[in-house]
């Protein structure tokens, strides 16, 4: 069963930086597209970076140039670099693989997403 435990999250001032990890215990990214949304109180989940299991990276519009997802095949882990952090980027941040195997095409919506992790949050302050 794919498990995805997320870690690397806290609280940084504008400007700063943050590496959030997700590990993998299945290895799923060789197999499944995965991403990184976020969710601040009161909006909707957004969709921030994803990977395709062939090894392509889409961004979303808000963080693209600032962020860079990457993976480590050896360790089974997703990371999302995140740089030039503002106070709108706070919010719980979640990797989620998709539901579908080898889907050609990033999903940039919550529902293609079939297993989450528990989230880690990210503050930021200015």
């Amino acid at each position: 069963q794919v498990q995805l435990v997320e870690s690397g999250g806290g609280s940084v001032q504008a400007g700063g930086s943050l590496r959030l990890a997700c590990a993998d215990s299945a290895r799923t990214f060789d197999t499944y597209n995965m991403a990184w949304f976020r969710q601040a109180p009161g909006k909707e989940r957004e969709f921030v970076a994803a990977f395709s299991w062939r090894g392509g990276t889409t961004y979303g519009i808000s963080v693209e140039g600032r962020v860079t997802i990457s993976r480590d095949n050896a360790k089974g882990t997703v990371y999302l670099q995140m740089n030039s952090l503002k106070p709108e980027d706070t919010a719980v941040y979640f990797c989620a693989a998709d539901g579908r195997a080898y889907r050609a095409v990033i999903a940039t919506v919550p529902l293609s997403y079939g297993t989450w992790g528990q989230g880690t949050q990210v503050t930021v302050s200015s």
